[in-house]
């Protein structure tokens, strides 16, 4: 089964402020051949190493800047398309725009701006993912900053119970950065978010107490555990992951001269 990689660009980047360019192609530096890299490369060179044959950016209307800077993706190893995002209301509805492209394919989600070691995490999620009978399989990792992220809650025979988002559970050690799935929940993704948005047409989630938040991929995912799908998940208790969509991250990373 075709392997493709999905990175969501329908942000806007509020946490960083005003800025010259698209996050995405934000420069980190320099490489060996004095030539500029920037964010999201980091994204494709891991979906490369997992043997991914095209990758699709899905865009906001405005992010030229993105394509301008990789074109079909011939200069960066790879095959690259772009979608345009319809529904602005977060993450998951980004990513379904790219349902009819790949529905019956294997699909890895990366964040463009999340930098992960080791570097062939989503190599060994997507191994694990084709040799199991999961649905989908999360790549778990050690995370410092569990208010802000999704943790993941497991149960007495260490099946991943619930998806915590960004909630104060100090208890809470490993949270999910990579994700890949097969078509079944693909297609559960995409259903539920047409039933969803029928219920609200907003796009958020209401809760009892009158507040409201966006929908997040871990919601998604917590309604699959709950619906029965087979979530597996790989742990790198040696790895890490760093969120450059953040000030504090992005200034430790420019700070360390990584």
């Amino acid at each position: 089964m075709e392997i493709v990689g999905l990175i969501p660009a329908g942000g806007i980047a509020s946490r960083l402020g005003k800025s010259p360019c698209s996050k995405e192609v934000f420069p980190l530096g320099l490489d060996n051949d004095n030539k500029i890299t920037v964010v999201s490369e980091n994204c494709i060179r891991y979906f490369r190493l997992a043997g991914a044959q095209q990758i699709y950016f899905i865009l906001r209307k405005g992010k030229w800047d993105i394509p301008e800077f990789y074109g079909d993706g011939s200069g960066h190893g790879t095959n690259i398309g772009y979608l345009i995002m319809n529904l602005p209301f977060g993450t998951p509805f980004t990513v379904d725009q790219a349902y009819p492209f790949v529905k019956d394919k294997i699909v890895m989600l990366g964040y463009p701006d999340i930098i992960i070691t080791p570097e062939d995490s989503f190599a060994s999620v997507t191994e694990k993912l084709v040799s199991s009978g999961a649905d989908l399989m999360l790549g778990l990792f050690p995370i410092e900053n569990y208010s802000k992220w999704d943790m993941v809650e497991f149960d007495a025979d260490k099946k991943i119970k619930n998806i915590v988002i960004k909630q104060d559970r100090p208890d809470l050690k490993l949270g999910w950065t990579d994700a890949v799935w097969k078509p079944r929940f693909t297609d559960f993704m995409h259903n539920f978010l047409e039933d969803f948005i029928k219920k609200n047409p907003d796009g958020k989630i209401h809760f009892n107490n009158g507040t409201t938040r966006e929908l997040y991929v871990g919601d998604v995912i917590q309604a699959a555990i709950n619906e029965g799908l087979n979530v597996g998940y790989t742990t790198f208790n040696e790895g890490t992951c760093i969120d450059l969509g953040t000030p504090e991250d992005l200034k430790k990373y420019l700070g360390a001269g990584v």
